[in-house]
């Protein structure tokens, strides 16, 4: 391999890190294995929606391109569409169209950037106090557990009556993932969850559950049909738009800080402090700003790309930032654009039970690396809590504002840290 400029501290357990860069061939194929993680659900939001999904493929390359430029190419992550948000774009594609829901990705990206330069202002010492370990660790074990259903529901592709078949896709898809994990050597190691994705597909394509048609009838070059805020379409104020989507940054920046902390668990790094939470809020809130400009949805981090990041030990920023390169250059190309559509959900399900399960098992990895004791009451509380807030589902809906059960867990957790003693009278 080939290095870029090497860091003051590197993590030796990486094969990449944060600033190496792969040789050109080995980069493609890393490039392109992020590509097809994110894939899925990237174009997902936009279909529910009702938007054009190469629009949201190019906005979520530009917002990627623009978020590793913010934090001075520093976190490997990529942002694709945001699930937070699609009961309010629904609500407002039926009753204004999208010029409203470009405005409301808008408001709600404006929310990050305001929040980012309060922090760059007064800093961010307040994050080590209300974020412990305790509260960190089951966070992060929601995040991916909470993922579980869609993994599941991907696998048995919901609505067709539990067919066997499909779950067969599904687990040849995880076991074969999982083979090559354990047992491939050099870059090919690199390299499991693409070569997983391409065994499914071949597996899928001979059970018959691979709809090529849409391939055949694509065009080689196709250009997005951009809805550009000011060109398109004569400005207007969408008050119901900015009062609906704005405050759900607030529920989307709690995700956003627990995919942070399950970096700076993988790397090795607190990326809190560099290049500070305000740079990665302001990089986060700034895509969603260009893509609710452009016609595309908000955008968010991907806890599926930060799988493949600790399956691999891949960390290197190069090679998701080839990754977003791939996906603006894709969103011009119809014929690749729908043969990427075309991966059955089994196949992607299959997946996701490894990629899902890697991202909670890092929870687990901060709660048993700190040392968190369970012999103390409000630990165990505080635990407790958050895995069955975040996992069972909950969440509060308020008019068109909705509090995921992730966001309710984080909140619960939070506060249960700031106001619980660190002994109760019992153990005193």
């Amino acid at each position: 391999m080939n290095s870029g400029k090497k860091e003051k501290f590197r993590n030796d357990e990486a094969i990449l890190d944060i600033g190496d860069r792969p040789q050109f061939g080995h980069w493609l194929v890393l490039s392109i294995q992020h590509l097809f993680t994110m894939f899925g659900a990237t174009v997902l939001v936009p279909l529910l929606v009702g938007i054009n999904p190469s629009i949201a493929l190019f906005s979520s390359g530009v917002g990627t391109l623009v978020y590793i430029l913010c934090t001075n190419a520093k976190i490997p992550a990529y942002l694709g569409s945001s699930f937070a948000f699609i009961v309010t774009m629904q609500a407002l594609m039926k009753a204004d169209g999208y010029p409203a829901v470009g405005q409301g990705a808008i408001s709600a990206g404006l929310v990050y950037v305001i929040v980012s330069l309060l922090i760059g202002r007064f800093g961010s010492a307040w994050v080590d106090r209300i974020l412990p370990p305790v509260v960190v660790g089951p966070i992060i074990i929601v995040i991916g557990l909470s993922l579980a259903t869609t993994a599941a529901n991907d696998a048995m592709l919901k609505n067709s009556n539990y067919d066997l078949k499909y779950f067969g896709v599904a687990i040849f898809t995880l076991l074969i993932t999982i083979i090559f994990n354990m047992f491939l050597r050099g870059f090919s190691s690199m390299i499991p969850v693409l070569l997983g994705i391409i065994c499914g597909y071949l597996m899928a394509l001979a059970t018959g559950i691979v709809n090529l048609q849409a391939v055949a009838a694509a065009k080689w070059f196709s250009l997005p049909a951009f809805n550009v805020m000011f060109i398109n379409y004569h400005f207007k104020w969408y008050p119901a738009a900015i009062i609906g989507m704005a405050p759900i940054a607030f529920v989307t920046m709690t995700e956003h800080m627990g995919h942070i902390m399950v970096l700076n668990k993988l790397t090795k790094r607190n990326f809190f402090k560099d290049p500070g939470l305000h740079r990665t809020l302001f990089g986060d809130g700034l895509s969603s700003v260009i893509a609710g400009f452009v016609g595309g949805p908000p955008t968010t981090s991907y806890g599926e790309n930060i799988g493949v990041l600790a399956m691999t030990k891949v960390h290197s920023v190069w090679v998701l930032g080839g990754a977003a390169l791939f996906a603006i250059l894709f969103s011009f190309v119809g014929k690749v654009s729908a043969l990427i559509q075309s991966i059955p959900s089994p196949v992607i399900g299959g997946i996701s039970f490894l990629l899902f399960g890697m991202i909670a098992s890092n929870g687990l990895r901060i709660l048993v690396d700190n040392h968190v004791n369970y012999e103390l009451k409000r630990n165990l509380i505080i635990t407790s809590v958050i895995l069955v807030i975040g996992i069972g589902g909950t969440y509060l809906k308020l008019g068109s504002f909705q509090l995921t059960s992730i966001a309710l867990a984080t909140l619960f957790g939070i506060v249960l840290n700031l106001v619980l003693p660190v002994k109760a009278s019992s153990e005193k």
